[in-house]
């Protein structure tokens, strides 16, 4: 029963934390623009995330070791120093991003300028961590995230035709607008692929203090959870196609994208779409900023942990404290939040092969999973993965310019 329950908290945990700023933003713009055409890019990023995730919960579980001690350990700091200066850039902007996803949120729903809400929405993340525990981060935030389900109810009451759908699961390239439908397709797969997402995942495993047993709990919350966020992810998409796509609108600002619920849901689907978005943003805040200080932390020994108290991890409080409030301040000056998201997921493309490399490494490593290694699927993923981040990594910039 015991295990059941974590299975189910778990999957609910995925859900919450699963859809982000980022995931939000270029779903939206997808479909806006492009229709059901991008289905297949998340249908992709979710296999391969999957795969990552349930690595990650593995490595951690049999080993005891967070993937970032692990990489470390492994392969040496100067090998670690590259993905982990790497890691902090892309944390630090999105999450910028996220602060400035909470802070739309609140303009949506008050008609106050986002840039007040910067300071105290930063305050708010930083109280949450300092007095809060890892299971208060984990689970009570990630089940306010269920909210996000009111795309999934949006997409059947708008009854899509399934053939529709069913076409946007084969690639296929645009006659116009290429570069900018290619730009949009590796902003999704580097929403969708994050590299928080396995050191915040691995680093809260420890925190749980998982063990062999544990594996097929992880397996489960893993495939299921990440499953379950790609179907609200792919509700954005197929909402902003039905609503938005057909009048024209494309997703340029997220008070175009607060238009995608009103159709099915009227008034209360322009608040929902705002509470959507400021919760599943403020619970990516909480996480991100959390991995920064557990990859910090980790990188160079210290005590780190959200379970412990704040004197007794100093330099891993001190690391969360600093960077929340220096991330705030882009949303301060005005930055505008959808185009730092977008911009983001990019650069998040870019830094994916030295994050996603060491997999390959660890995960068929006896000293670190001993039985539990990979099999050959699983290696495939990862193999065709590296593959497709380093082709991300390569046009990623390009594409930025030409088609962002």
């Amino acid at each position: 029963m015991k295990k059941i329950l974590e299975i189910a908290l778990g999957i609910v945990t995925s859900i919450g934390g699963f859809l982000d700023v980022g995931a939000i933003a270029t779903a939206a713009e997808a479909g806006s623009i492009y229709g059901f055409q991008l289905i297949w890019v998340i249908i992709l990023g979710t296999i391969c995330v999957i795969f990552l995730v349930e690595m990650s919960g593995r490595l951690a579980a049999v080993s005891k070791h967070t993937l970032a001690a692990a990489v470390r350990e492994r392969f040496g700091f100067n090998f670690y120093v590259l993905p982990l200066f790497a890691e902090i850039i892309v944390d630090f902007l999105v999450l910028a991003a996220e602060i400035g996803g909470v802070c739309i949120a609140l303009q949506l729903l008050t008609g106050i300028s986002f840039q007040w809400f910067a300071l105290p929405v930063a305050f708010a993340i930083w109280l949450l961590l300092w007095k809060g525990t890892f299971g208060l981060i984990e689970n009570g935030i990630s089940l306010l995230g269920l909210i996000t389900l009111v795309f999934v109810f949006a997409t059947f009451k708008l009854h899509p035709s399934l053939t529709e759908i069913g076409s946007g699961l084969l690639p296929t390239l645009p006659k116009e607008d290429t570069a900018h439908y290619l730009f949009i397709a590796v902003s999704i797969l580097g929403a969708l692929i994050s590299p928080y997402l396995f050191y915040f995942y691995s680093s809260g495993a420890v925190e749980d203090k998982w063990d062999e047993g544990h594996i097929g709990v992880n397996r489960a919350v893993a495939s299921l959870g990440m499953g379950f966020g790609s179907i609200v992810s792919l509700g954005v998409l197929i909402v902003a196609a039905l609503v938005l796509k057909p009048k024209g609108i494309e997703v340029d600002s997220y008070e175009q994208a607060a238009l995608m619920l009103t159709d099915s849901l009227g008034y209360w689907g322009f608040v929902l779409f705002a509470l959507s978005l400021g919760i599943a943003c403020f619970g990516a805040a909480l996480e991100v900023t959390l991995d920064t200080a557990y990859i910090v932390a980790q990188a160079f020994g210290w005590n780190w942990g959200e379970n412990l108290k704040p004197k007794d991890a100093a330099r891993f409080s001190l690391v969360y404290t600093v960077f929340v409030f220096l991330a705030s301040l882009l949303m301060v000056f005005g930055i505008d939040p959808l185009q730092l998201t977008l911009f983001s997921m990019a650069i998040t493309a870019v830094i994916l092969p030295p994050v996603i490399v060491p997999f390959l490494v660890l995960m068929n490593d006896k000293l670190y999973v001993g039985k539990y290694r990979n099999g050959w699927i699983s290696n495939g993923v990862v193999i065709f993965t590296i593959v497709l981040a380093f082709v991300m990594a390569i046009v990623a910039i390009p594409l930025e310019f030409i088609g962002g």
